[in-house]
Parts: C-alpha cells; structure tokens; sequence
C-alpha cells in the first residue's frame, strides 16, 4: 500500500462519479462529518453486509448530519445497480483508475485462498468538519461496522 495517511492529516480531495453519475467531491462535505468506507467490490457477501448495515442505520447518520460515502473501483452501473438492489440511500464513488483508493493507501496487495492479487482493502476514514481525518478503521468487521462509527461519532462529537 502506498499513501500513509494518519490521524490529523488532511483527507485527500477527491472528484469521482456516484452511482448516478453526478460528480461528488470530499470538499463539498466540507462543515460535516463524513465518513469515508472504501470497499472491495459490489455486491459480494462482505461489502453487501457493510452496505446494508450503512442503510439500515442511515437515520441516525442524517440526524447527526453525517455524510456517508462508500468507494470501490467498480464502475458507476456496477454501484447502480448494487444501490439499487439494495435500496442504498448514500453516494457509491467509482474510482475506475483507482487514483482514490492509492491517494488512501488502501490499494495493495490482499491474499486470499492462496492467491494474491491486487485490490481494495476494506478500510474507512472519519473525516472531521474541517477535512482532517479523525479516525482510520483498518481492520473493518462488515456486520459491525456502522454501529461502531456510529459511536465513535457520539464520543468525538461530545469530545470535539
């Protein structure tokens, strides 16, 4: 993995097209706190489980006025149709050139049943109103994984 970025660093900007093809940038979350889930591929069993556990607590990220963002390299119809299937209320980015997964370190290489390849690593970042990252997730459980930023974000928000 290339890019290391820490806590405190300024989150990489970005442009990248939604599943409906409308150009998002990290900038225009600017004043929110976003969170920023990079995923493997659409729908497989993992990345559909994080997903779905997203959507389902989707209210209580708008009540907070929190941005949801997930990215992977598929492309805008593949995120089209997985947002479709699974009713997601959020932004899905293509990062076709992978040129958002390097600027995050999270593009290397992953093994798997014995084979290595390359790929995205399920990885998150909590970005503070500001633009600066408040917390990295690495090791990400899917089925666990809202509900876990969704408190960290009670305990930074009471802190900050």
């Amino acid at each position: 993995m290339a890019t290391k970025l820490t806590i405190g660093d300024l989150a990489p900007d970005f442009a990248l097209p939604d599943q409906m093809g409308k150009v998002r940038r990290l900038s225009d979350f600017r004043g929110r706190w976003v969170i920023l889930y990079f995923y493997p591929k659409d729908n497989t069993p993992g990345c559909t489980k994080e997903a779905c556990g997203f959507r389902d607590l989707f209210p209580k990220f708008q009540r907070r006025k929190i941005a949801v963002i997930g990215i992977s390299t598929d492309s805008v119809r593949s995120h089209e149709k997985f947002a479709e299937k699974y009713g997601l209320p959020f932004p899905l980015l293509a990062d076709e050139e992978k040129a958002v997964v390097r600027a995050y370190g999270v593009w290397g290489q992953k093994s798997f049943m014995g084979r290595t390849t390359m790929g995205t690593h399920r990885t998150s970042f909590l970005v503070d109103p500001e633009g600066r990252i408040a917390k990295i997730y690495e090791r990400v459980r899917p089925e666990t994984h809202a509900e876990e930023v969704l408190q960290d974000l009670e305990q930074l928000q009471k802190t900050g």
